[in-house]
């Protein structure tokens, strides 16, 4: 597993751990109590470590190139999915995937932002940046769910909109304009989950939802701690101070009551055990689930408009 640069003492004592009680196998140098004392001394440097994490270093466990991703969440919540393709406009875009699906014994339209995971799906996924036909792809079955009354879910793991002239030319912006006021007025529940990175447009695009979960390590932001830093202070060296300046992590966003709930990752993050989190969004989606079904469609409508409306905060100051 890749280390990340926060991880590295952490794995440097693992090491050691090893090769102490390899070594002890052959030759008696430590009892049994002596080896506990060690096993405890690393999960509390991991405690210290995970606790102790900066924005930055979230951004990178964000990023982990073993973070699990729609694919795998799909794989793992989900009973006999049936996958959907094309925009039934241009072509298919391969940066989304999505379809019909049961998570336990609800069934569901679920559709999954995907990065891929090595060299070649990567690239066949266009390291999940939407073309403008991906949100049309979204809509499409969003709409779907609609019409047959069965809720939506999306999984939002983006690094934005693609940014390509091939993209404009076939009107990125007006695709995602457009996809947030007809998700508005989809009549059935629509649940979000960012697993990765909700960055810019791209996440906005299907990002609207009733009921918005986060996993703790992920971020939702207007635009990359890069670009921020780009901007702001023409240098991505000050990534880290960007990250930290844009409140994008989970508890930032749910005091903003941008997100509804945060759902908690394993320490170090969804890589070093994917089943509690692939369990937690499964949970997510089931108690929303429960909530939302009962809610009359005129109500569900208005109160996804008014949990819009009332996002974002100011302050008036008298002259």
């Amino acid at each position: 597993m890749e280390e990340l640069p926060h991880e590295k003492q952490i794995y440097e004592y693992e090491r050691t751990i090893c090769q102490i009680k390899e070594q002890n196998t052959q030759n008696k140098l430590l009892s049994p109590e002596e080896i506990r004392k060690l096993d405890k001394k690393l999960d509390k440097l991991k405690a210290r470590v995970y606790s102790s994490l900066s924005p930055w270093e979230r951004v990178q466990i964000c990023r982990h190139p073993n973070r699990p991703k729609s694919v795998d969440y799909i794989q793992n919540i989900c009973t006999d999915f049936i996958e959907l393709f094309g925009d039934r406009t241009f072509a298919d875009d391969h940066a989304v995937i999505g379809g019909f699906a049961k998570i336990n014994e609800m069934k569901c339209v679920i559709i999954g932002q995907e990065k891929g995971c090595d060299t070649e799906s990567r690239l066949y996924r266009n390291f999940g940046m939407l073309h403008p036909e991906g949100f049309r792809k979204a809509l499409r079955l969003s709409k779907l769910g609609g019409k047959f009354q069965l809720p939506v879910i999306f999984l939002l793991d983006t690094p934005g909109a693609y940014p390509g002239l091939t993209a404009e030319e076939r009107g990125q912006g007006w695709a995602i304009a457009h996809n947030m006021r007809e998700l508005s007025r989809i009549p059935t529940p629509l649940f979000v989950v960012i697993i990765g990175e909700g960055c810019s447009g791209g996440a906005l695009g299907m990002g609207i939802g009733d009921h918005i979960g986060m996993l703790e390590h992920s971020y939702y932001s207007v635009i990359s701690p890069e670009g921020c830093s780009s901007i702001l202070w023409k240098d991505q060296a000050k990534k880290a101070e960007a990250a930290s300046a844009l409140k994008m992590q989970a508890e930032d966003l749910l005091g903003f009551e941008v997100i509804d709930a945060i759902i908690k990752e394993p320490p170090g993050g969804a890589h070093h055990d994917p089943s509690i989190v692939y369990e937690s969004v499964k949970q997510f989606v089931l108690e929303g689930w429960q909530v939302f079904k009962e809610y009359p469609q005129e109500l569900l409508l208005e109160h996804r408009y008014q949990k819009f409306r009332k996002i974002g905060c100011y302050t008036e100051n008298s002259i």
